[in-house]
């Protein structure tokens, strides 16, 4: 079980998250939602070992990651929301960099390279840098290099960033053939839609803290509302959308007398 007690971040002295608490078993996908700036990929981040808590402490089977950080990231898959891959190299290059620092056996890793760039059709473009791919080329190849060494631990920030449709179905039933295998995996997008089909489960924060945990099912019966995106709204939207959105129809089409 991977769990989080209490943890604060901070930047400075404002708090990004406040005093969250959650735990994610085994086989489990939970959504990580919540809007801009509310703390997602600084948990994200907490969780990947790339960043500490202020306060409060990570759990991996009951011991605090701290405790031996090294090993706990060797479990771990991360595609960041951000990618920061290497554009001169190439696919080949950059994932044989990643599979050995993952101590992949060479034959193993050649084998898994060549047959991933075949399934994400990359196999042409494997040898070219990476600075000439398109974003949705470049996220296939981050996508490549978390799953290489087959993690027990999957952490996804907004996996489907320039994706084309396509690839984002691979990656939604990749993400339950995953669950499926015992892999614990938290899955954090504003693609309400996709989340309520992949998660069985919902964590919201608004303003770095937890304002819903349950199975969504339970959100819909607890708040009789029948969409996760409704219930999102309900939970964390606090301006007028469609006033909003009225507006800037307005201001588009407005024309000087």
């Amino acid at each position: 079980m991977l769990e989080l007690k209490n943890v604060t971040k901070k930047y400075a002295v404002i708090p990004a998250v406040n005093q969250i608490s959650f735990s994610i078993e085994p086989g489990e996908v939970a959504g990580y939602l919540g809007p801009n700036g509310a703390g997602k990929t600084t948990t994200i981040k907490m969780l990947a070992g790339i960043m500490e808590p202020t306060s409060g402490g990570i759990y991996y089977k009951g011991k605090n990651i701290k405790r031996n950080l090294y090993d706990y990231k060797k479990i771990i898959g991360y595609i960041p929301e951000n990618s920061a891959i290497y554009p001169h190299l190439s696919a080949v290059d950059y994932l044989l960099l990643v599979g050995r620092l993952r101590n992949i056996p060479e034959n193993v890793l050649a084998i898994k390279i060549k047959e991933l760039m075949k399934l994400f059709n990359l196999s042409s473009d494997m040898d070219t840098a990476i600075s000439s791919y398109s974003k949705g080329m470049a996220q296939k190849v981050l996508i490549s290099s978390a799953l290489l060494h087959y993690p027990d631990i999957l952490l996804l920030d907004e996996p489907l960033s320039g994706l084309d449709v396509t690839t984002s179905l691979i990656i939604k039933d990749l993400v339950k053939f995953l669950s499926k295998e015992g892999k614990t995996i938290i899955y954090s997008s504003h693609i309400l839609e996709v989340v309520e089909k992949i998660c069985s489960r919902a964590v919201i924060i608004h303003e770095g803290v937890i304002v819903a945990d349950d199975l969504v099912q339970n959100l819909r019966n607890l708040m009789k509302l029948p969409s996760l995106e409704q219930i999102f709204g309900q939970l964390v939207v606090r301006e007028d959308t469609e006033a909003i959105a009225r507006g800037i129809v307005d201001i588009v089409k407005y024309k000087a007398v």
